[in-house]
């Protein structure tokens, strides 16, 4: 940084919102009393999935009538459980880790949308037995698409309402 830079970690124009990335400030030289001028870091894609979520999660609670559906998904992986927000347990839960599911992908990783809809179907059927018939769906930030979309279809052809 250069001398009279500063970094700040709040937003002057949204108060409470944290920021996705540190703003870079400095003085300005210009006019009598001087004035605060700040670049934004660009955002990467994790900071705005995160934001996405934290958006999803302020308008989505899990109740014991409906629970959440919550999905993960890594580069390698795709994660699904079932969770009762009121009392803060999961109640079934599912990847493409699981030995079952692994078992169905010879070998291959859980990176498709056919390693997808096998987890959303083994969530449904999971669902069923705990007698859920009905989720509220926690995309987790990702978007509605590909692999997120698979899984979400095939937990609905299992018998899963959302």
């Amino acid at each position: 940084m250069q001398p009279g830079s500063y970094a700040i970690s709040g937003s002057a124009f949204r108060s409470g919102t944290p920021l996705l990335a540190q703003e870079r400030c400095r003085l300005s030289a210009a006019g009598s009393r001087g004035s605060l001028l700040c670049e934004g870091a660009q955002s990467t894609r994790k900071d705005r999935t995160q934001k996405r979520h934290s958006s999803i999660r302020r308008k989505i609670q899990g109740k014991p009538e409906r629970p959440r559906l919550a999905v993960y998904r890594s580069n390698q992986h795709i994660y699904a459980q079932v969770i009762d927000d009121a009392i803060g347990n999961t109640l079934c839960a599912t990847s493409t880790l699981s030995p079952d599911i692994r078992e169905q992908l010879n070998g291959k990783l859980g990176a498709d949308k056919g390693a997808a809809e096998l987890v959303g179907k083994r969530i449904g059927e999971l669902c069923l037995e705990k007698n859920i018939s009905a989720v509220s769906f926690d995309r987790g930030g990702n978007i509605y698409h590909g692999r997120v979309q698979a899984l979400a279809e095939a937990a609905r052809a299992a018998g899963l309402g959302f």
